[in-house]
């Protein structure tokens, strides 16, 4: 041991105090505490490793400083353990003593060890054996399983290929020899009226003469034969499937030509079963040849076959295409009574295949004689007899057609027997082509080329051009005065006609309204900005705004309070009528952007008012220069003081009285626009004069003032008493009397401190 019996023990410090004391700082942490970086439970981690514990640390601490912690941390477990040897340090003594013949124990409990891990290593073994051994006879049962389902899959399939109607030992020369010979027979029957074993019924039925009979014989023998073809049919199918999934064995590939014959002659025989049922309109024999061609997973055949024998004359009938430039069933490219007689003669004659194919658990959903039989024979009969019709350079006949053709559409819908029957409807690919030759872009690009150009070309005038009353009546909006706004009435309610909307494309509708409010709204603001600024110029846009007189103005504010009324009013009840089947929010959306078109509208009207403020205060400014006269006539005279009114007063607010009393303001302004009109001018008009009379009175005074100090002068160099006061009016104190009667006459006032006249 490290530490001999015969030294004395480590005298132990005394229990009440600690061998290493910390003393606390100020804060309460020890003052020999480790920083934070050095983490002493590190060293107990058990995948520490001081290379990475030092490399990790170096970036941020110095050699020296690690080496003092660690030589610290060292001193502290050193006096840890000392103090724990003197805490148990009898236990410590006696423990040499207590280790005695341990050798002998250790040996005495590895014998038994040692014996169980040699049984356990043999049984491990034995396992591992019967382990392998059942892997292996796994795998070749395996291998097995697989091998008897191809041995059984062509047994199967040389089962199917040999197999008669009747029996099940021919080979496939047999079968395919006993198909056509039966598929001979079944379609010599309806031609010739007998054949085999019905020869002599038949030849009794002709001795007596009634038709009637040979029709249900015919049903008998159609029935029978449908019947015979949907046998032989889920055979092929199952041929079919057994070459689908093993038609890389040579055993297969040596039948394929064979399979393909028989496919083909069965193909044949049901296609004409399937004619002659159609012919006849023999339901149960079109019910099984129908379930015939859905098991060979063939119903395009089916499909066309019904196109080209049963819609195919109806609807040349209607839209003869054979001979080109020849029209049927109405004038030019119209459509709307062409799709009448074929929706009449659809009902008439395909409603019996079409209740087939969607009987109610049949297996016939898988037909779509909607689409690729008579709506693919009806878009080939337009696209040959009247390619005008998807022409959208006729924007109302091509509307008209568009329209026709939905309800078309949703007349076929109506056959559909669920809404799932619906959707397979809209995506079959004939259906997807029908819908992209109505060309709706270019349909609504001319229309915007239509009701936006003829804005356009109502804006671009020269003038304002005032409209007679019989116009403004033709043009369903009495209230207008001017062209330019009964035209935006009239493109506003273009874009939301019956004969001119596309439902689908309302959101672009929507977006040209809006465009169109946009446009007026800045024609006109641009207008005003150059007429205060005074921009023009050869061929300007804006020469109307300044050749326009207030009276003009008179009509834009009349319009545009009406057109703003209009448009968030009936006009916007009439757009939630057309879209009602929009959902909520959608309305909402649209509601807000009308409205706030029509806000743009009415925010213009103080624009218009402060135009006409500007060019009547324009005309009083040329009244208001003759104050400069008053000066004229005061200065250096002796003219008494004033006792009346100057001459130039009675014209100062002569052009708003005029404007006002004129009769388009009487006629069409509001007694609220009239007062903002006279408010502003007054302020204006007031502010002017005030402007000219101060300046006047501090420049006559600034005269005087200089006159008074050269008088002073002269009168001292010439002796005189300085004393000496003029006791006279002077002519600042004049000219201010003559501005105050004037100011009386130019601004009264009625008891209620309005402005009047």
């Amino acid at each position: 041991m490290g530490i001999q019996q015969e030294q004395p023990p480590v005298t132990p410090p005394p229990l009440s105090t600690p061998l290493r004391t910390a003393t606390a700082d100020l804060f309460g942490d020890p003052i020999d505490s480790h920083p934070l970086w050095f983490k002493q439970s590190s060293f107990l981690s058990p995948d520490f490793d001081s290379e990475s514990y030092i490399s990790d640390l170096r970036t941020f601490v110095p050699f020296e400083t690690l080496r003092s912690e660690l030589q610290s941390h060292l001193s502290s477990l050193k006096h840890e353990l000392v103090e724990l040897i003197n805490r148990d340090y009898a236990d410590f003594v006696n423990l040499s003593t207590k280790l005695v013949d341990v050798d002998a124990a250790v040996l005495r409990m590895r014998a038994p060890l040692i014996e169980i891990r040699e049984k356990i290593l043999g049984f491990r073994g034995a396992v591992e054996g019967s382990l392998l051994s059942l892997q292996g006879g796994l795998r070749q049962r395996a291998e097995a399983s697989a091998a008897r389902e191809i041995l059984e899959l062509l047994l199967d399939t040389s089962h199917v290929v040999s197999k008669d109607l009747n029996t099940n030992a021919m080979d496939i020369g047999s079968w395919v020899h006993k198909v056509e010979k039966l598929i001979k027979e079944l379609h010599s029957v309806p031609a010739d009226g007998f054949n085999g074993d019905l020869q002599t019924a038949e030849r009794g039925h002709l001795s007596n003469g009634v038709s009637i009979q040979h029709a249900e014989t015919g049903i008998i023998l159609r029935e029978t034969q449908s019947m015979l073809l949907e046998r032989i049919a889920s055979e092929m199918n199952r041929l079919k499937f057994y070459f689908a999934h093993a038609k890389n064995l040579p055993f297969i590939e040596n039948m394929e030509k064979r399979i393909q014959n028989a496919s083909s002659l069965l193909d044949t025989s049901l296609g004409h079963c399937f004619v002659d049922g159609l012919i006849h309109k023999d339901a149960n024999a079109v019910y099984n040849c129908l379930r015939a061609y859905a098991a060979v997973d063939n119903t395009r055949n089916a499909e066309e076959i019904f196109r080209s024998t049963v819609v195919a004359p109806l609807v040349q009938k209607v839209i003869p295409y054979s001979a080109p430039g020849v029209v049927g069933g109405s004038i030019g490219d119209e459509l709307e009574e062409d799709y009448k007689q074929i929706k009449h003669l659809i009902a008439e004659d395909c409603t019996f295949l079409l209740e087939i194919s969607s009987t109610e658990n049949s297996g016939l959903h898988v037909f779509s004689f909607l689409a690729n039989s008579i709506l693919k024979e009806v878009l080939w009969a337009i696209q040959q007899g009247k390619p005008g019709a998807f022409s959208p350079g006729r924007p109302t006949e091509f509307l008209k057609n568009y329209k026709s053709s939905l309800g078309f559409l949703a007349d076929l819908e109506g056959y559909c027997p669920s809404r799932s029957a619906v959707a397979n409807f809209r995506a079959e690919a004939v259906y997807v082509d029908f819908m992209r030759l109505w060309n709706i872009g270019v349909y609504f690009s001319l229309r915007f080329q239509e009701i936006a150009g003829s804005l356009d070309s109502a804006l671009v005038g020269s003038g304002l051009t005032p409209i007679q009353k019989s116009d403004s009546e033709q043009g369903g909006s009495q209230y207008m005065t001017l062209k330019q706004s009964l035209t935006l009435m009239e493109c506003l309610r273009s874009c939301w006609r019956e004969d001119v909307l596309v439902i689908s494309i309302s959101d672009k509708f929507l977006r040209l309204t809006l465009q169109l409010v946009s446009r007026y709204a800045n024609w006109l603001s641009a207008g005003l900005s150059a007429r205060r600024t005074r921009n023009s110029g050869t061929n300007s846009p804006f020469e109307w705004a300044l050749a326009a007189a207030p009276d003009d103005f008179v009509y834009i504010i009349h319009d545009l309070d009406h057109l703003a009324a209009e448009v968030c009013g009936n006009y916007v009840d009439d757009v939630f009528e057309i879209l009602n089947s929009c959902s909520t929010e959608v309305l909402d959306l649209v509601k807000h952007s009308i409205l706030q078109g029509g806000k743009s509208l009415k925010d213009l009207v103080p624009s218009v008012i402060d135009s006409i403020i500007e060019t009547l205060v324009e005309k009083s400014n040329e009244e208001l220069k003759q104050l400069h006269g008053i000066v004229a006539a005061y200065r250096m005279t002796k003219k008494p003081p004033p006792v009346r009114h100057s001459h130039y007063v009675s014209g100062v607010l002569r052009p708003l009285k005029v404007f006002l009393d004129g009769e388009r303001a009487s006629t069409y302004l509001t007694e609220e626009t009239k007062g903002k009109l006279v408010q502003g001018a007054a302020f204006k008009i007031t502010g002017r004069y005030n402007e000219l009379a101060a300046d006047i009175v501090n420049t006559a005074r600034k005269t005087e003032t200089s006159l008074q100090r050269i008088r002073k002068g002269a009168q001292r160099r010439a002796g005189a008493s300085s004393d000496v006061s003029d006791h006279n009016v002077s002519e600042t104190d004049r000219i201010c009397m003559q501005l105050f009667l004037d100011i009386q006459l130019v601004a009264p006032q009625d008891k209620q401190g309005e402005i009047s006249f």
